[in-house]
């Protein structure tokens, strides 16, 4: 008895006839793409089995058919890019949508690196330091004038030199006597303490904090014995070489405020002129 060997959807017999096997089922060629063909993009007829189906993105061209929607020539084994649903060949994708340079001109080829900035683009070797001409890269840089540099050219070019360490100053800063000074640099001739926002002043052209300053150099009240800085519009009172805050000049004996008033001294103590009187 012959073993029947028939098409899984049309029952023909499937001896001495070419067949496909599907899921381990056959088919003859007319049923297999009838039911299994995809349906070619470009040409809209079914790819069928004896054809090479290309594919891309769940969709399916026959071999002939796949080619650049501009220029039409072959994609097949070629690089491609898509764009609104069709395919373009490098050239002409290129052409069409790609970056321009800002530095060369040229066109920037899908798939090689490119730098951004403010919506200007460039070739990774075009963007350079307009300066030492070095790539930058992915490298900190600073713009000025249209032109870009890497930050060490543009520190030696236009960045101010600290008066103190002779260093660049990048950021921030702060100018003492028509000069550029660190903030971290500028700092208090005695204690070293930055002075930076801080209430200072200076002897001989050196700057010092106001603690430091009152310290060495302020006159000593003849009261409290603290200095008086005088800074601030400070009031003091001044005799014979002594000095006394406004608020230590007062009587020895009965402490009444001497400031705008007569009074009258026993060696190193002053008196109102009722304590005074018996002297």
């Amino acid at each position: 008895m012959t073993e029947c060997f028939d098409c899984h959807y049309c029952k023909e017999s499937l001896f001495g006839k070419k067949y496909i096997l599907k899921e381990d089922s056959p088919y003859c060629v007319k049923c297999y793409e009838n039911l299994y063909s995809n349906t070619c993009e470009e040409c809209k007829n079914p790819i069928g089995a004896d054809c090479k189906d290309l594919s891309y993105k769940d969709r399916h061209w026959h071999e002939t058919c796949f080619h650049c929607f501009q220029c039409k020539n072959s994609l097949v084994d070629k690089p491609f890019a898509a764009k609104e649903e069709h395919l373009l060949c490098t050239d002409c994708y290129s052409n069409e949508y790609s970056s321009k340079c800002n530095e060369c001109k040229k066109t920037i080829m899908p798939g090689t690196r490119k730098m951004e900035y403010k919506g200007n683009s460039w070739h990774e070797t075009c963007f350079i330091c307009y300066r030492c001409q070095q790539p930058i890269g992915t490298k900190s840089f600073i713009p000025k004038d249209n032109q870009n540099f890497c930050v060490p050219c543009y520190e030696k070019q236009f960045a101010m030199q600290c008066v103190q360490c002779k260093k660049a100053i990048t950021t921030g800063g702060v100018t003492y006597r028509e000069q550029p000074w660190h903030k971290e640099c500028f700092v208090c001739t005695a204690c070293k303490k930055q002075l930076s926002g801080q209430r200072f002043t200076s002897r001989d052209e050196f700057a010092y904090c106001l603690s430091c300053f009152c310290n060495l150099y302020a006159k000593k009240c003849a009261g409290c014995t603290n200095p008086i800085s005088g800074l601030g519009g400070t009031k003091y009172i001044s005799f014979e070489e002594r000095q006394w805050h406004n608020d230590c000049f007062n009587c020895k004996k009965c402490s009444l405020s001497l400031v705008g008033r007569g009074f009258l001294t026993e060696r190193d103590d002053i008196l109102c002129p009722e304590c005074g009187k018996d002297i």
